[in-house]
């Protein structure tokens, strides 16, 4: 993993949540805004103290952590469903 210098955490910052730069910007706001679809471009005309440099280093960040902590996750079903097949219908 890179050393990563632009997240910080602090208790008294977004509850401790991991941040950009101290700010109070989370790296889930970051991840959930590009998840949502917006661009870098959009990120950054939204949050204008914001670097681009701030994006990518949130993502390797979230990254990184869902490699490191098990979240239990619904069991995707054993068959696919095929469309005109109504045994592999999902209930």
């Amino acid at each position: 993993m890179q050393n990563l210098t632009i997240i910080t955490r602090n208790p008294e910052v977004m509850g401790g949540k991991p941040c950009i730069r101290g700010m109070r910007i989370t790296v889930g706001t970051i991840v959930g805004l590009m998840a949502s679809g917006h661009s870098n471009n959009d990120i950054l005309k939204a949050y204008p103290y914001l670097e681009e440099a701030d994006i990518y280093e949130a993502l390797a960040y979230a990254a990184w952590r869902v490699e490191e902590i098990e979240v239990p996750l619904k069991s995707a079903p054993d068959t696919c469903f095929m469309p005109g097949n109504p045994s592999t219908a999902v209930s």
